[in-house]
């Protein structure tokens, strides 16, 4: 059993869902779990269509209007003059998102958030699902909030491990050895039958969550690059493709901000020795990275992650005492309770400095929360760049008329918060 992940890059268009069609006949007759997310940039439109529904801003029929004609108009390409009405519960959910946004919201933003934007992947995957069906790649569409059973923690919901495991196996897996199924990424439900995303570009783990509850064979992420690199090939051309990669290394990568995978996805994979392939979607028949090995070449092979958007923080006592194990214990107490991820971060005896998202918001609640007892600098607009198995010296030219903010070194890795 194989469980296929296809992301907002793979079905952005008409033609991009084409392509997938293409690629999952090949596998007809085949166990295989399809797990996508939303179509190209949905998810960014869906989350200013939440911000204005939940400001109550009348801009929010505009904005939704525009995510309607963007899948209306994959649609009908899609369509090829074929009847309509197999797209009739398609239209059904644009409704439900519309009676969704009408009125005030009666419940907190995060899950405002949650109810609005994970409609982007119900779209994508009823939309996949019908043409697949129509195209002769018979599968069924299922809801995953049917299977993935979270906490109550919009935004960035945890894994119910023990219910979602059961569902999965007991529900879900005898539908899959009979035939196809596509789902959503990203989404589940809480207790109360509320939608819960579990965090930005959490379809990677979604696709580990099942596979997980499936015993599958095998994951495989189908991106628009040719597989794991040892740096952004969009910024450095001249980057290689890692053939064969460990879990830990894997991991690593994702924390540190390799985007090609969810930092969240290895540890189920690994917990049952599930390997995980990346390919191209582009050109399906080329090996790609298989995560789950990992040879003696790879490990000294340097890497450069370099990360944006992002803010560095610094805190000193307002009453001129050391940093000591209190006021950590504080800090990362709020950290915490603001959601706020911490990427790096760096502690000397009068001050304690971090680099984190540029989240204003959360940014702004916690140093409101704090500033009564400390005096906090922000730096925003800096970068935090990894480098893995690479000195500082040969990394001259990324360096080139960029400031040193913050350095830290451990025995093979050196990062470096620059502006």
């Amino acid at each position: 059993m194989r469980v296929f992940k296809f992301g907002g890059a793979s079905v952005k268009n008409a033609e991009a869902i084409r392509n997938v069609g293409t690629i999952l006949n090949a596998f007809g007759g085949e166990e295989v779990l399809v797990v996508v997310s939303a179509m190209g940039k949905t998810t960014n439109a869906l989350e200013a269509l939440a911000l204005a529904y939940f400001q109550n801003n009348q801009d929010k029929y505009t904005k939704f209007k525009e995510v309607k004609s963007f899948h209306d108009e994959i649609i009908k390409d899609l369509l090829n003059g074929k009847s309509v009405r197999a797209y009739d519960d398609i239209e059904n959910l644009f409704i439900e998102l519309e009676c969704e946004i009408e009125g005030k919201p009666q419940i907190g933003f995060d899950q405002v958030y949650d109810q609005i934007v994970s409609y982007g992947e119900i779209f994508s995957s009823r939309i996949l699902s019908t043409y697949l069906n129509e195209a002769g790649v018979k599968n069924r569409w299922m809801d995953a909030q049917n299977f993935i059973i979270t906490d109550n923690t919009y935004r960035e919901g945890k894994v119910n491990w023990n219910r979602t495991s059961h569902l999965i196996g007991s529900k879900l897996l005898p539908i899959v050895k009979k035939q196809m199924v596509v789902t959503q990424g990203f989404i589940g439900k809480n207790q109360d039958n509320f939608t819960v995303t579990l965090g930005r570009e959490g379809s990677d783990y979604s696709a580990a969550i099942f596979a997980y509850g499936l015993n599958a064979a095998s994951v495989t992420i189908w991106k628009d690059v040719a597989g794991v690199m040892n740096a952004d090939p969009k910024l450095f051309p001249d980057a290689i493709k890692i053939e064969t990669i460990s879990y830990p290394k894997a991991i690593e990568m994702a924390y540190y901000g390799a985007t090609v995978i969810h930092p969240k996805t290895i540890q189920p994979l690994q917990s049952k020795n599930i390997p995980l392939f990346v390919k191209s979607f582009v050109d399906p028949s080329a090996a790609g990275t298989t995560v789950g090995v990992e040879n003696e070449t790879i490990k000294q092979l340097p890497t450069i992650i370099k990360k944006g958007k992002q803010v560095l923080l610094s805190f000193s006592t307002k009453d001129f005492s050391f940093i000591a194990e209190e006021n950590l214990s504080k800090l990362f107490s709020v950290f915490a309770s603001f959601k706020i991820r911490i990427n790096v971060m760096q502690s000397s005896a009068i001050s304690f400095s971090v680099c984190v998202d540029d989240e204003e918001d959360k940014i702004e609640g916690m140093r409101n929360e704090v500033k009564q007892e400390y005096d906090i600098s922000i730096v925003k607009g800096v970068e935090l760049l990894t480098l893995i198995n690479f000195e500082k010296e040969n990394a001259t030219q990324l360096l080139n008329g960029k400031q040193i903010i913050l350095e830290q070194k451990t025995q093979n890795t050196l990062q470096l918060v620059i502006k």
